[in-house]
């Protein structure tokens, strides 16, 4: 398909927005896919960048922002897409290991014979993360993702001050245990 053809224009897509997805999605998905596989490899990660330039396609023509939607078009949402998917790895990456050196940090000198790696693989922090007990998860993922005090995660899980911070404590003794074991 030629990049200066249009699929869509911006008079159907005012018509009857319903029928502009159907032809942009059919003339352009395997493009799109296609520029997105080939610069992140990850199939699943791909096809959830695709279906977020086609939902950022149909927002802009509903609102009216584009007269004419080309593959090129799809192709610059793609690439800005890709590189705020890149943004939020990198941000998940920080903020997990901000989790790790806090536990190290709280748990005071660690112990010579535990070995504490200081790089975090995010892939298996948040598979550790999702494994552990909803009352682990929301505790860390709180106030080590979101970034909120632990006075803010107490008022939020309705415990006390003293009941969060021991939580805590738990939390970030469960999760270096379980990250521990999937990196053995």
């Amino acid at each position: 398909m030629r990049d200066d053809v249009p699929i869509v224009s911006a008079e159907t897509a005012a018509v009857d927005p319903g029928t502009a997805l159907l032809g942009l999605y059919d003339g352009a998905l395997a493009e799109v896919y296609g520029y997105v596989v080939a610069r992140c490899g990850d199939r699943v990660v791909a096809e959830d960048v695709t279906a977020e330039v086609f939902m950022a396609a149909v927002t802009s023509i509903n609102r009216g922002a584009v007269d004419t939607v080309t593959v090129a078009w799809l192709v610059g949402i793609a690439r800005h897409k890709l590189v705020d998917h890149w943004r939020r790895m990198e941000r998940d990456q920080r903020r997990l290991q901000a989790v790790v050196d806090h536990v190290a940090t709280a748990e005071g000198v660690p112990d010579p014979t535990e070995a504490w790696d200081a790089e975090v693989d995010a892939a298996a922090a948040h598979r550790v993360l999702a494994g552990l007990g909803a009352h682990h998860r929301i505790v860390l993922t709180l106030r080590y993702v979101d970034g909120l005090s632990v006075a803010d995660v107490a008022s939020i899980i309705d415990r006390t001050l003293h009941a969060t911070e021991a939580l805590l404590v738990r939390a970030r003794r469960a999760f270096r245990h379980a990250y521990e074991e999937v990196g053995t």
